[in-house]
């Protein structure tokens, strides 16, 4: 496997209660590096902007208000491999499916509040790093 860059959120409901380190612990457990990091209060616009490939869903205004409703922590992870084992660590978009010792088996809260976002392929996380980060940040 090559060495690969993911984005990684750590959404409103995680902030919230303080679990920016207990999440990055279980990266950085699995072997990936956080190479850039900020933590942001998104505007409602930005977060659609960033969502805008669920803007037809009949999810996406929730998603948005959720996503600027309290900071957020963006950042890239960098790894063998790492934008499935950052989704293997992060568990299944439902909670209640997600295995036992994932982040969201621990920490989500419901679906839509599932504490963490992760690219899904490699063009996706070229556009969603570039969306946060300058190649000035990323210092891995």
């Amino acid at each position: 496997m090559a060495t690969e860059r993911t984005l990684s959120i750590i959404k409103p409901d995680a902030t919230k209660r303080n679990l920016t380190g207990k999440i990055n612990a279980k990266f950085e457990d699995a072997g990936l590096r956080i190479v850039a990091q900020k933590r942001i209060h998104l505007t409602k616009a930005q977060a659609g902007e960033f969502y805008k490939v669920h803007a037809e869903r009949p999810f996406y205004d929730e998603l948005c208000d959720f996503m600027a409703s309290a900071p957020v922590v963006v950042q890239v992870l960098e790894g063998e491999g790492a934008i499935a084992k950052n989704r293997e660590v992060m568990g299944a978009t439902n909670p209640a499916d997600a295995n036992p010792g994932t982040i969201r088996a621990e920490f989500a809260e419901s679906v839509g509040e599932n504490s963490v976002h992760g690219s899904d392929a490699p063009e996706t996380a070229a556009e969603e790093i570039a969306y946060y980060f300058s190649g000035l940040e990323l210092v891995g």
